[in-house]
């Protein structure tokens, strides 16, 4: 039977593609194409383009509160929704389905977090900032915006980004990774049903091709990206040379430090699900355990490989498997090279994932891997390898390891293990690091904080949701404005306002 091509959607409805160009889509439990992607081409782009900037007036001029409504309305159709979207995001990407469903919750934070955009979007007022004259400034949207997101979340990246670009006033074209495409697709229709006006929100399918398209085209006002750093990068160089503004999350290599006074028994369990939930296919993933202390790294490294070993993996849908396949063959295969890099260069492989059973069958399995005597010089310290392997580098000091932390190019993520009150608060004020948790494995901020990392981790000057994606999505108007009762005649001088 012929694999399904899926659709664009585009003013409200579902569009045929114009190219005939595709890819597939895996089911990576079975390794069976499920479905077809089309690759957008400049036709397809120029339609979704189109009817994006078409719908951008009216949408903006529709107050804030009558846009939260439209907003409030399309969490309540996700919500009752739910089970189908996890099992989409399961079906293609091959998290397990409690996972699946954790990143549609934190997805509909931002969303939830949008809806109080009357409130977000207020501006300032000075009165008689000089004898009767008045000063305000406001928020006012851009107009179209892309967004383009990864595989490893079809449903948390997207609302973070649509939440505040729709709740602001503009019109999204949302450009999913064709990996796995029918989460967003599902929450487009969910947009429309909700009563979002057509042209409001568009998925354009595609690869290089249709992101450039969308990195060059005038009518695309501002980019928002996830994904690599090496793409994070381009998008970022490509995006602000033609003129928008943008924000590009990149890569991570995510580095938990365990102090010797740590609890063992928390600090396992927060790595056990850090690193090797969702197989690893998160930002945010811990992939690097730094043990202060040979003590406190033959104990981690001995309570660590009975649990890994003990995972139990199988098809995300079938059962309650702890972690699931990876997304596609070529990346299992990309995993399975750094497995074989870090052995070879000297790191005690203490469980090699490729042994495990569900590795030798059909589907796109690796068990857990766990890496220790890990150096900095190794390739498997120095790359993302967005897989479950857990490296364990030894140190001998709670300075060794900050000087490791902020050495390495990455900056996304990092957590500390401590009960100690005050190495914990010096080692979150020092550290080069955009995100932070205290005893918090996997310290992703709330809708109401913003999200983002520093040095090869991000190029940009916003953080994504939060106050941040308000700022983004929106620029600022400054008005100055005098009622005169008569003219006081012209003026050739610089106005200085007493």
């Amino acid at each position: 039977m012929t694999a399904p091509l899926l659709p664009h959607v585009a003013g409200g409805a579902h569009l045929a593609p114009a190219t005939a160009r595709s890819a597939p889509v895996y089911d990576p439990a079975t390794g069976a194409v499920t479905a077809r992607v089309p690759l957008a081409d400049a036709t397809d782009v120029r339609r979704v383009l189109d009817d994006a900037a078409a719908a951008a007036p009216a949408w903006a001029e529709r107050s804030a509160s009558d846009r939260a409504q439209v907003l409030f309305r399309f969490r309540e159709r996700c919500l009752a929704d739910q089970d189908t979207l996890a099992h989409l995001i399961s079906a293609e990407h091959g998290k397990v389905l409690a996972d699946a469903r954790g990143e549609l919750l934190r997805g509909l934070e931002v969303i939830e977090f949008a809806c109080g955009i009357p409130h977000l979007m207020k501006g300032e007022f000075s009165d008689q900032v000089s004898r009767g004259i008045d000063m305000h400034s406001l928020r006012q949207p851009l107009g179209v915006v892309a967004c383009i997101t990864p595989f490893n979340f079809p449903a948390m990246v997207p609302m973070w980004m649509l939440g505040p670009a729709l709740a602001t006033g503009n019109c999204v074209v949302l450009k999913p990774s064709e990996r796995d495409p029918s989460c967003p697709v599902r929450l487009a229709e969910l947009w429309t049903e909700a009563g979002g006006p057509p042209g409001t929100f568009n998925v354009l399918h595609g690869d290089k091709a249709a992101v450039d398209a969308l990195l060059t085209d005038p009518v695309v006002q501002a980019v928002s990206f996830v994904g690599s750093t090496p793409v994070a990068q381009y998008v970022h160089e490509t995006a602000a040379r033609h003129g928008k503004r943008v924000q590009a999350m990149g890569g991570a290599k995510n580095h938990c430090v365990v102090l010797p006074d740590a609890d063992l028994a928390m600090v396992t369990d927060a790595l056990m699900g850090a690193a090797y939930g969702s197989a690893g296919e998160r930002c945010m993933a811990i992939s690097v355990a730094v043990a202060v202390g040979d003590a406190m790294a033959d104990a981690l490294v001995a309570a660590l490989a009975d649990r890994v070993r003990a995972l139990t993996i199988g098809a995300p849908t079938v059962g309650d498997p702890m972690m699931g396949p990876v997304v596609t063959a070529d990346h299992k295969a990309r995993i399975a090279g750094h497995i074989a890099d870090g052995a070879a260069a000297g790191a005690t492989l203490v469980v090699d994932g490729r042994a495990h059973p569900m590795a030798q069958g059909a589907g796109f399995f690796l068990g857990g891997t766990l890496f220790d005597h890990v150096t900095p010089a190794m390739s498997i310290y120095q790359e993302e390898i967005f897989g479950p392997v857990l490296c364990v580098v030894r140190v001998g000091s709670a300075e060794e390891a900050l000087a490791l932390c902020d050495a390495h190019r990455y900056g996304n993520g990092v957590a500390v293990f401590t009960r100690s009150g005050g190495a914990a608060r010096d080692f979150a004020h020092r550290v080069r690091c955009g995100m932070v948790g205290i005893n918090v494995a996997i310290p992703v901020p709330l809708a109401f904080y913003s999200f983002g990392g520093w040095k090869a981790s991000a190029f940009a000057d916003h953080n994504q949701h939060g106050m941040d994606g308000v700022r983004f999505f929106t620029r600022v108007k400054t008005v100055t404005t005098r009622w005169p009762e008569g003219t006081a005649g012209a003026s050739f001088t610089m106005p200085v306002l007493r």
